[in-house]
């Protein structure tokens, strides 16, 4: 059987796929929006309700805690009921916090709206993903979940271009309470249009037995070498990324190198450009040579700690603008490097675990983001805003990550491979 043909029980795929899909990854794109809005607000929430930089990192930091924290739920509760249903409540909770945080007249309301928001975003990755998967045959699932990244990054862009050009013109309450808009209309296309399966193709029933099934789901799915694996891939990739462009970026790039906010704004949108480009190569290349997967993260941490480096180590006061070109251009790699490790995750699990699974791997990234995110903005209050050593706290993380990887590669390995020998015996006993 050739790699492309489509497996007994194979989703067909089709212009309903791509449809139904859609509304969910309109969802995700509207949650990153939310997101991300923050980074090129940071300044101005700041002046708003007058904190410093420790302070400032705390509205992503528990943002992302909470993101982080709820990814084994949020995957538990797909498994058990469906997408449509925890998309729903997603886009309840995402829209809440962005219209609370439109009219926070204090730091302590701005903070409980992130987290409202953060518990809101957390449902709409993992749904997506596993919509991708009940709805398009096994083949396209590392293209597939490339394309929702991308999309996600569009959602980034319209942050960087939209949301920072109405921060300016009308307000920080108009400008956040009209975002909040979006929510209203995905909300809307989701509950009329939304299906967690095409006909046919139902889920085979799953006992879910309270704590039991839990610990089950969650052990389980932690045993597999590729959960693991697929985690400390996403863990290391895609944090320097997350953590310029949700908070540390602009003011990095205004504060320290001495532009013009419009010419940041230019340099993050050029981050989230090159996510998009590199994010069609990459699914690409994957859905074609499996193996790639990953040389092509190491790759991109190797990339973007040489980038990385060079930036802080330049003899000048400012770096050149060539020189940040690149850092942005790279940076760009991150995020579609870490949906790789899905690609680790995704075949080491049977499908009642995918969201579970998922949910594990989901959280490497956001864990070390948040990480990322309180080290710079104590040691910038400490070192009196001193980006060189505040950002060389990245290093740290990128190798933790990489000893992980280094160590579980081969255990992932052999255990894929004894898997695919297995279900092609099981193909080749298929009765006619």
């Amino acid at each position: 059987m050739s790699s492309s043909a489509t497996l007994p029980g194979d989703p067909p795929g089709g212009r309903r796929a791509i449809a139904v899909w859609g509304i969910g990854v309109a969802v995700y794109f509207v949650a990153v929006i939310f997101r991300t809005s923050l980074g090129v607000a940071g300044l101005d929430a700041a002046d708003r309700f007058h904190v410093g930089a420790s302070a400032l990192s705390t509205f992503s930091i528990l943002q992302l805690l909470v993101y982080a924290g709820m990814q084994i739920p949020v995957g538990l509760l797909v498994d058990r009921l469906g997408t449509k249903k925890v998309l729903t409540i997603g886009v309840v909770l995402f829209t809440a916090g962005q219209l609370g945080f439109a009219f926070s007249s204090s730091y302590g309301m701005a903070l409980a709206s992130r987290a409202l928001l953060g518990c809101g975003d957390a449902m709409t990755f993992i749904s997506v993903l596993r919509l991708g998967t009940r709805w398009f045959p096994a083949r396209r699932g590392p293209l597939v979940a490339q394309l929702a990244g991308l999309v996600g990054m569009a959602g980034n862009l319209v942050s960087t271009l939209v949301i920072a050009r109405l921060l300016h013109g009308v307000g920080w309450t108009a400008a956040f309470a009209g975002s909040a808009a979006a929510g209203v209309v995905v909300l809307v296309l989701l509950l009329l249009f939304l299906k967690d399966h095409p006909e046919g193709h139902e889920p085979e029933p799953f006992p879910h037995r309270g704590a039991a099934y839990v610990r089950r789901q969650i052990a389980a799915s932690w045993r597999e070498p590729g959960t693991r694996l697929g985690m400390w891939v996403h863990f290391t990739t895609q944090f320097p990324a997350m953590v310029f462009l949700l908070l540390w970026g602009l003011p990095f790039l205004v504060q320290a190198q001495g532009l013009s906010r419009a010419t940041a704004g230019e340099l993050l949108t050029l981050v989230v450009l090159s996510n998009m480009v590199v994010g069609l190569v990459y699914g690409q290349i994957v859905a074609r040579h499996h193996q790639a997967r990953l040389p092509l993260a190491l790759g991109t941490v190797a990339a973007t700690a040489v980038v990385w480096a060079t930036m802080l180590v330049y003899p000048g006061e400012h770096a050149p603008m060539w020189a940040l070109i690149v850092l942005c251009a790279v940076l760009g790699a991150c995020g579609p490097a870490s949906m790789l490790g899905f690609d680790f995750a995704r075949p080491a699990n049977p499908p009642e675990r995918q969201g579970t699974a998922s949910g594990i791997t989901n959280m490497g990234g956001f864990v070390a983001s948040m990480t990322t995110l309180l080290a710079i903005g104590v040691l910038l209050d400490a070192t009196g805003d001193n980006y060189r050593i505040a950002f060389a706290a990245v290093f740290v993380l990128q190798a933790l990550g990489l000893s992980q990887i280094f160590r579980l590669r081969g255990q992932a390995d052999r255990r894929e491979r004894e898997r695919l020998v297995a279900s092609r015996v099981e193909t080749v006993h298929v009765p006619a």
